[in-house]
């Protein structure tokens, strides 16, 4: 009985929601920033005759207290609507539809899955970048073999040398063992070989290349400077730790000088760099673009928000390519070549369209809420949670992260990621919400007025945040201080 049953064919009804490529599209466009949504905008011009810039006679730019809305249409421009082409409603589906794509981790974070389409799209991207931008600088490695092909020696000794000076790494350091970076050479060559070898390439600018710890880039930096140093190369060679600490005085006394003298050796000591090889090549910083620019209005007491330029291209689809659709009613591949333009073309306009509105409508809402900041600077930032921007505009927290991500915005106070302004926090005891900038800011400020000769401890600090009326714990501030790149009490302590 059982196998005629399994024989019976069986419908299952299932409930699936897909996800259209044009909301496929308008999630990646609503996470790019102007540079990206320049270039993706220039590549689909390129790529799609049915679409084109506004003339900038007729172009509308969206203000705070207006809603950009589209161009008013003639009959034959009705008639060319695309059915289900990424109209509001179907935007409406890319809120409910993230919960299927997307999580949101412990801490808060967001983490969004890569579709394929947005794979592809960043890959098209390096390639153009690598095709437009201009040559890069030589490397360190490459900097450095120059200089090592022009000093006279054997081809064995140039041959270890080139060994050495590819596992030097960005910052300088060497910290690959000598007999493993050599080990396939014949003859195999003796430590004694590959520390000559070594000792030449240090010889290399800048001085301190190629040391295989801290101590020694000092040491080798202090030999490269005039005169002897011979009390500043006693100090980091036989003090090395108490320096690391700040123990001047039991330096002094092993040395049997006054304690100012020590001072004036650090002083020296410290001007050194402990990265010699950034010294040479640092990173150029990424160009940042502003998408938002935030101004005060000093008449009306409030701050005005609005999109840069590169946010606000007006895209549409061409007159003459709309003639074509007409001129091709008798040539049926014709006719449904230029339908499927039209149809990309109207899905990249509904999605810019859409990313405009959600970004500048989340910025207000930043300014909004942030207003103590932007008056008072960063220890008046206040707790401000993606999820309740998510409840205000009724969509999922994702969408408001995919809104944020990688966008920055020009206040009177500097240009900030869009990101950062939200932020959790703790609340003080007079009820006020203080975001966790906030916090180390007033961490900062705290060391940054204390008593050099006699600094704060992380418990003292912890014990001034309450009195403040802010309750963390120690290893809060611990963390924060390490942010902030502040070392511990001891060893900011001045002699």
């Amino acid at each position: 009985m059982s196998q005629i049953l399994s024989q019976i064919p069986h419908h299952l009804l299932l409930q699936q929601q897909r996800l259209t490529p044009q909301l496929i599209q308008a999630m990646d466009i609503l996470q790019l920033n102007t540079l990206a949504l320049e270039s993706r905008i220039t590549q689909e011009l390129d790529g799609n005759p049915a679409l084109e810039l506004l003339p900038d006679d007729d172009e509308v730019l969206p203000t705070v207290d207006t809603e950009p809305t589209a161009p008013e249409q003639t009959e034959g421009e009705r008639a060319l609507v695309v059915e289900d082409g990424g109209t509001a409603s179907a935007f409406e589906r890319l809120d409910n539809l993230v919960s299927e794509y997307d999580w949101i981790e412990d801490d808060g974070e967001y983490r969004g899955r890569v579709s394929r389409a947005r794979s592809m799209e960043v890959a098209d991207n390096k390639l153009d970048a690598m095709a437009n931008s201009i040559a890069r600088p030589p490397s360190l490695q490459e900097f450095l073999l120059q200089q090592w092909h022009m000093v006279e020696v054997d081809e064995r000794t140039r041959a270890i040398g080139n060994r050495i000076i590819e596992r030097i790494e960005d910052n300088g350091r060497l910290t690959t063992p000598l007999i493993e970076i050599a080990g396939d050479l014949q003859p195999v060559p003796s430590p004694e070989e590959l520390n000559a070898v070594l000792a030449a390439v240090q010889m290399l600018d800048p001085p301190g290349i190629a040391a295989r710890s801290l101590q020694e880039c000092l040491l080798l930096q202090l030999e490269a400077l005039p005169g002897e140093n011979t009390l500043e190369k006693r100090i980091v060679r036989e003090h090395f730790e108490n320096l690391l600490k700040n123990r001047l005085p039991t330096i002094a006394k092993a040395l049997g000088i006054d304690v100012e003298e020590v001072k004036a050796v650090t002083r020296v000591i410290g001007s050194l760099a402990l990265h010699p090889g950034t010294e040479v090549f640092a990173e150029s910083p990424p160009v940042i673009v502003p998408d938002v620019l935030v101004e005060y209005l000093e008449r009306e007491d409030c701050y005005d928000s609005r999109l840069t330029r590169g946010n606000t291209r007006e895209l549409r689809i061409s007159p003459e390519f709309r003639e074509l659709l007409e001129q091709s009613r008798g040539d049926k591949q014709s006719r449904e070549f230029i339908k499927q333009k039209i149809e990309a073309a109207s899905a990249i306009i509904d999605a810019v369209r859409y990313r405009r509105e959600r970004l500048l409508e989340v910025a207000k809402a930043v300014v909004e809420a942030q207003r103590a900041f932007l008056d008072h600077g960063e220890q008046h930032l206040k707790v401000l949670r993606m999820s309740e921007l998510a409840e205000r505009f009724h969509c999922d927290p994702s969408t408001i992260s995919r809104t944020v991500d990688e966008k920055y915005v020009q206040t009177p106070r500097g240009v900030y990621p869009l990101r950062m302004f939200f932020t959790g926090g703790a609340e003080t005891d007079n009820g006020e919400e203080l975001g966790w900038a906030s916090i180390r800011a007033k961490v900062q400020q705290i060391i940054s007025e204390e008593n050099k000769s006699n600094p704060l401890s992380d418990d003292e600090i912890v014990d001034q945040l309450k009195a403040a009326g802010i309750e963390i714990k120690r290893r809060t501030v611990a963390k924060y201080r390490g942010q902030l790149a502040i070392p511990p009490s001891r060893q900011r302590k001045q002699f």
